[in-house]
């Protein structure tokens, strides 16, 4: 094998001077082609790929170990730069190449598994048994490149905007965030358990307790939750705080460095200030508090038509204290045909609808099922509230607002993409005025639907312990085409209405103390005013690449059941580690491992 003694690298591949100069270039051999006595090779590395050119005149000793070169080889070449006879307009360095007169076999390669190339068919798990050959591919590297400018753009911005990049604790004292604690054992303390933070919390609330009056930390998180497409068991935050502030403040922060992100990364002006929409708003329109608004389809409320109509489907859940609503796919009938509808019944009925109502517009006559039962006027009365035309489909759900609403904000996003009628585009929307408390059925509970420390709305603190439903949070979403990128609030200061709010959420006086005693106890020795947010760093890079999934823009990425396919983690440990940290694994879960 050689080594690179006398050569170093003068450029990158994809960066290579004009024509006349002596470059030094390494990579990766993307391609061969030997047509005897010409060989080209393209030599690939993260920022592109430069074609390497050996003919004639070229040293016998350097053709051949050329004409030796395999898929994967990392060269090193010295040569001089040409321009190319046949130029390449889908490459940066399409116009030239490079004439080697110095080569170097610095490591050979097994065939890979998979071809090295940026549109590859090849099975997911594959690609992630052997991620170091995966991350090679372009499309790969861009996304990780952009991943990190995102971060410098974050640091940037914040630091020139006052802030102090402080690192929180990753071993933690378990507390309740909405999801699993991923738990760490002690071995000095047996029986006992750190966790991993699903978000640097109250340790950020504490900073601002200590005078630290602007944090940003681009923090490691760690929730153990079911994986989908937008969800790694690990991911950064880009988390702040700020102290004498209000949500004004906040969100003006917020939109300063949503505008200058997009700049320093993709060069694009995004309009301030952002749009913003109330949590009931967002629901009454979209049926979502994360709406994408790049296209309409909004939902209509039909509910003082058919509270006396005579469809006893639609007219039972207005008794019922419901509402009967409903969304209109322009121009759609063509498209959503019966069949089609039939499946957009299953759908709904999947995620808790009882049914879906509809009316198809084909002919000069809509059809419509429950026509019968409507009398004259009523069809052309709902028709023309929710906007419908000749060619439009109508879609209806009725049923209790905590079901009509999400199911049509569910159905409008399918219906969109079944239509192909969402653009491109960038459309930020702020979320702001969410309800303190959320009703969880399971437990027959109010819960907190961000978390214990958020503060309430001044006029609605009364309300606290009468009705529940009222209390209105000083919390904000940052929304991203439909994905949620940021959740902040401002925090409860006061000892007192901290205390107040624990109760409310039904905790005992030892349970406060247990799990957040540390926390009530520094604000009685005062608390400065403070709130922040963290932006989810992962999905906004997934977003800004048009990535399919966090796993595009994770290095080592888990796969759904939460495991690492290239390490083979999570695995066994020996059992004199067990021992030393005081563990036992129960005999009928080490069968169940055995026969799997």
């Amino acid at each position: 094998m050689d080594t690179m003694s006398g050569l170093k690298r003068t450029n990158y591949c994809g960066e290579t001077a004009g024509v006349g100069s002596t470059v030094v270039v390494g990579g990766y051999v993307q391609k061969i082609r030997d047509m005897g006595n010409l060989i080209f090779i393209d030599l690939r590395d993260r920022t592109g790929i430069v074609q390497l050119a050996f003919n004639d005149a070229t040293d016998r000793a350097v053709f051949e170990k050329a004409s030796s070169c395999r898929s994967e080889y990392v060269l090193m070449a010295k040569g001089v730069v040409k321009e190319r006879e046949s130029k390449n307009p889908d490459l940066k360095t399409g116009d030239i190449e490079i004439i080697v007169d110095d080569l170097r076999i610095l490591a050979k390669a097994e065939t890979p598994p998979f071809e090295i190339v940026d549109d590859t068919n090849t099975n997911e798990e594959l690609r992630l048994k052997y991620r170091y050959l995966d991350l090679r591919r372009g499309k790969l590297q861009q996304n990780l490149i952009t991943r990190s400018k995102i971060a410098k753009s974050a640091r940037d911005y914040f630091y020139e905007n006052g802030f102090i990049e402080i690192e929180t604790p990753m071993m933690i004292k378990s507390t309740p965030e909405g999801a699993r604690d991923y738990i760490v054992p002690s071995r000095i303390h047996h029986g006992n358990f750190y966790a991993l933070p699903q978000s640097p919390q109250m340790y950020k609330q504490l900073l601002m307790v200590a005078g630290y009056d602007r944090y940003i930390q681009l923090a490691r998180c760690f929730r153990d939750e079911d994986l989908r497409a937008d969800r790694q068991p690990e991911f950064t935050q880009i988390d702040m705080e700020m102290s004498f502030v209000d949500v004004e403040d906040i969100l003006e922060i917020g939109e300063g460095f949503v505008k200058r992100l997009f700049k320093d990364v993709m060069n694009i002006d995004i309009p301030t200030p952002l749009p913003r929409l109330t949590y009931k708003e967002a629901m009454e329109r979209y049926g979502s508090d994360k709406p994408d608004t790049r296209f309409g389809m909004e939902i209509t409320n039909i509910s003082d038509l058919a509270a006396n109509c005579g469809f006893g489907v639609f007219k039972s859940a207005v008794d019922a204290g419901g509402s009967v609503r409903a969304i209109v796919a322009k121009g759609a009938a063509g498209v959503l045909t019966r069949k089609e509808i039939d499946k957009l019944t299953e759908y709904v009925k999947g995620i808790g609808a009882k049914g879906l109502a509809f009316i198809r517009w084909v002919d000069d006559a809509p059809s419509c099922a429950f026509a019968k039962f409507l009398a004259d006027g009523e069809l052309d009365a709902i028709l023309e509230r929710v906007g419908a035309e000749k060619g439009d489909v109508v879609l209806f759900v009725a049923d209790k607002d905590r079901v009509t609403l999400p199911v049509l904000g569910a159905l409008r996003l399918k219906v969109a993409k079944q239509l192909n009628i969402i653009p491109d585009g960038w459309n930020f929307l702020w979320i702001t005025e969410f309800p303190f408390f959320e009703y969880d059925e399971e437990s027959d509970t109010w819960v907190a639907m961000h978390h214990p420390f958020t503060m309430p709305m001044d006029e609605c603190v009364e309300y606290l312990d009468s009705d529940p439903e009222k209390v209105i949070a000083k919390a904000y979403d940052l929304v991203l085409n439909g994905t949620e990128l940021c959740s902040g609030s401002i925090r409860i200061t006061d000892s007192e209405l901290q205390q107040k709010m624990f109760e409310a959420l039904g905790m005992s006086d030892e349970e406060i103390e247990a799990k957040f005693g540390f926390l009530v106890e520094a604000y009685k020795y005062g608390a400065a005013p403070h709130g922040g947010m963290g932006i989810g760093l992962d999905r906004l890079a997934m977003l800004m690449c048009g990535a399919d999934s966090l796993r595009d823009v994770t290095a080592f990425p888990k796969i759904q059941n939460a495991s690492e396919l290239m390490s083979g983690a999570p695995g066994d440990v020996d059992d004199e580690q067990l021992k030393e940290l005081g563990i036992k694994i129960a005999d009928e879960e080490k069968a169940v491992k055995d026969d799997e």
